[in-house]
């Protein structure tokens, strides 16, 4: 498994063809695999618009798709709908109520002649008939999916009492032709929706284990543009890359801690892969682990404290947790003979990670306190997870047909769907943190 893997990939004499590229070459569309039971029922109505912004896609379109893909709403469709109110005055409940609609989303959009544009728009408990929001959004035009999303991040965390992460974003690689001569690989960044892909480093070997500094303005990854592997750091906003290591061996696993001044990474500058936090603001080192086995995989607890990482140390990779302060140790999982790749949920109670059960790999959920493990996927050859910010769902890699694709499951398992690719094989996603996109 590459995912579970990478720290392996040592390789020599290549060279990167490309900076930074701007190619808006989007994810297919998703493919919705399975949702919740029982769906709230909820009619975005197709917001007023003037003909300036007849070319983009309707708002209304992206709200209700952002709702589908959480799997925990079931929008209405416009042909179904009885009226089209677009402002307060035009809303009549019993025309919701009929079609058994619980929630009511409506808007309007302006733009003036310097592009500035402005979306106003309300939510209503239709059974209870009262005004939930009534906000707007002030953006520019080039932002029109930006304020879609975060339209929709208001309406779920207002139904739902969670907040919403439609406008977060998602690192992947992208590869083709791999393993002949032709091989291409690009670190694409998209929305969560898998919309607005652009490639943020472009390369003819592999790009691995893309991370996403807290404050979602940079990433971390490595790359083999000098001959052996090296942990790179990218300013998001400028392009600008900088090299964090590129010691003899394996440098392998970046991840950022909470607060963005530390990075946990993999190296074997001592002659074994071990863990090591690196000090950003002056690139000093700490070993974290000292084993004669291979420690790998890190990530950290949502304080910062605690180190999880994957280790043999036991016979078999199985996931472990390491206090910073005093090294203790802990081993967390004990359930099958594979898991690795660990990530903690944002309570710090719960762990997904890649666990093997009858040579088939999967994504599992655990309890740490009652050590109760749940497969949360029943694809084949599933890797790589990463949570998304809000710790509801998680994205991963997997295998489509021969091919990889990116899949997303909720924490619970009942929600699941496809962002498949036709440009390519899919792998190494990373889902950003909460970010500011308007």
């Amino acid at each position: 498994m590459m995912g579970s893997c990478s720290w392996l990939m040592v390789l020599s004499g290549f060279l990167l063809l490309a900076g930074v590229v701007h190619a808006e070459q989007s994810l297919d569309t998703i493919i919705i695999d399975a949702g919740y039971d029982k769906q709230t029922k909820i009619a975005v109505v197709p917001f007023r618009s003037p003909p300036e912004l007849s070319a983009e896609q309707p708002m209304s379109d992206i709200i209700s798709f952002d709702l589908a893909r959480s799997g925990q709403f079931a929008p209405a469709e416009e042909e179904n709908m009885l009226s089209y109110p677009t402002s307060s005055r035009e809303v009549y409940f019993r025309d919701w109520r009929v079609l058994g609609v619980e929630y009511l989303v409506i808007g309007q959009a302006s733009i003036d002649m310097l592009g500035a544009l402005t979306v106003n728009f309300h939510l209503y408990d239709v059974f209870n008939e009262r005004e939930m929001i009534a906000d707007s959004v002030n953006t520019t035009r080039d932002k029109w999916r930006d304020a879609a999303h975060y339209i929709s991040d208001q309406v779920f965390e207002a139904v739902t009492g969670i907040r919403g992460a439609f406008s977060t974003k998602i690192l992947y690689v992208l590869a083709t032709n791999a393993g002949s001569p032709n091989a291409g690989y690009r670190l694409e960044m998209a929305d969560a929706d898998g919309e607005r892909a652009r490639t943020l480093f472009d390369s003819n070997q592999p790009i691995l284990a893309a991370s996403w500094a807290p404050d979602g303005k940079q990433v971390a990854y490595v790359t083999f543009e000098t001959g052996r592997p090296a942990i790179v750091l990218q300013n998001l906003a400028t392009g600008a890359r900088q090299v964090l290591t590129q010691f003899t061996g394996i440098n392998s696993s970046p991840v950022f801690s909470p607060d963005g001044k530390r990075m946990a990474m993999v190296l074997s500058r001592d002659g074994n892969p071990e863990i090591y936090v690196m000090n950003l603001a002056d690139r000093s080192l700490r070993r974290v682990t000292r084993n004669q086995v291979i420690d790998t995989e890190p990530s950290w607890s949502e304080d910062g404290r605690s180190i999880i990482y994957t280790s043999d140390r036991g016979g078999r990779p199985q996931i472990y947790r390491q206090d910073l302060t005093n090294n203790l140790v802990e081993r967390l999982t004990f359930q099958g003979d594979y898991n690795a790749r660990a990530r903690l949920l944002p309570d710090g109670k719960h762990l997904v990670f890649v666990h093997r059960n009858n040579g088939v790999f999967h994504i599992a959920w655990q309890d740490l306190e009652r050590d109760d493990v749940r497969v949360l996927t029943r694809t084949s050859l599933d890797e790589s997870p990463s949570l998304a910010p809000n710790g509801t769902m998680l994205i991963y890699a997997t295998q489509d047909q021969g091919r990889g694709i990116l899949a997303v499951v909720s924490i619970d398992g009942r929600v699941k769907y496809r962002l498949p690719s036709s440009s390519g094989d899919v792998r190494e996603p990373a889902w950003s943190p909460f970010m500011d996109t308007l």
